[in-house]
């Protein structure tokens, strides 16, 4: 089962066996293609759709790795390995504050893995590989352009993502791999940035798998990171010459509720002034777990007005996955 159709990325940037000192076409063998299936009405159908398409890797344990955004809420998921046999898997682990996924094959797979490297050692200009289904000719030779803070519009902050060009079209869970053959990232989105020419320079964006390491066993055992539950707003935002705009609002949430409008301004959050999109999120964060009262100042045309939002946890609006 083919779930990303007859592609390949051009010859000129596909990795090439000599290249690296690890067994390239090995190491590519253990990425997996993943597609998912969610009801119509799952609260996430609306944002990522109920069909997904996209990446993921066999890590030790024959587990597979892949980003949240792929599986949540996923009722049907098929899985497609290297040697073209395709499974069924189910959603074993979620964390919403990494975007991680786990999903366990509902059947023995005897393929290689990728041992966890540390993403915490790459550097700038570091050659890596960006994996996907079908091997060396539907990857990608890249290498690190920055390792810095990224703040995503849905309440997510990564302290130091990895960023990498040339850009994967089939981005979504795609494994990152070093020079060492060793996993140290998952692939979360495509952005762009300017190069030195003054054209738009389009970049992957992976999660650090070194986020992974401490919660790993409890995604296993729990299903997700046992450690408070962040408060959850239910608002898009993002910054927008230099001030933090809410673009829109998650239906029911908290947001909503508390009176919050698309295109507010964020001003401040507990008397404290917001600088940009990452220290609103960390503001609100700091105010305690979920549930926490946020009082918030946003400024509308006719002038500031002060809410306060009675925060919530997002998973509690997630429909749980069936197990086939």
């Amino acid at each position: 089962m083919s779930t990303l159709g007859d592609w390949e990325v051009p010859p000129s940037v596909q990795p090439q066996s000599e290249d690296y000192a690890y067994d390239l076409d090995e190491a590519l063998a253990s990425v997996v293609s993943v597609r998912a299936l969610t009801p119509s009405d799952a609260f996430t159908a609306e944002t990522l759709g109920e069909e997904r398409l996209g990446n993921g890797v066999l890590i030790p344990g024959g587990l597979v790795l892949t980003i949240g955004y792929l599986i949540v809420e996923a009722q049907t998921i098929w899985l497609t390995f290297s040697d073209g046999t395709a499974v069924q898997g189910h959603t074993l682990g979620y964390d919403q504050q990494t975007g991680f996924a786990l999903v366990q094959p509902l059947t023995r797979v005897d393929l290689p893995v990728l041992q966890l490297g540390e993403a915490s050692k790459a550097e700038i200009d570091d050659r890596v590989v960006i994996g996907a289904p079908g091997g060396r000719e539907r990857s990608i030779a890249a290498h690190v352009v920055a390792r810095q803070e990224f703040a995503g519009y849905w309440e997510y902050v990564l302290d130091e993502a990895i960023f990498t060009a040339p850009a994967h079209p089939h981005w979504g869970g795609a494994p990152l791999i070093n020079a060492a053959g060793k996993l140290i990232g998952i692939g979360s989105l495509q952005l762009q940035a300017a190069g030195d020419d003054g054209d738009d320079l389009p970049l992957n964006m992976s999660v650090p798998i070194d986020l992974l390491v401490p919660i790993l066993d409890e995604m296993k055992k729990f299903g997700r990171a046992k450690r408070p539950v962040r408060p959850w707003l239910g608002l898009y935002s993002a910054d927008i010459e230099g001030e933090v705009v809410v673009l829109g609002l998650a239906r029911g949430g908290p947001a909503e509720r508390a009176g919050v409008d698309a295109g507010d301004i964020v001003v401040s959050v507990a008397g404290e002034d917001v600088l940009d999109l990452a220290d609103f999120y960390r503001k609100v964060w700091q105010l305690g777990d979920t549930g926490v009262d946020v009082p918030m100042t946003v400024a509308r045309e006719q002038g500031p007005v002060n809410l306060v939002i009675k925060s919530g946890d997002r998973n509690t609006l997630l429909k749980s996955p069936s197990l086939h």
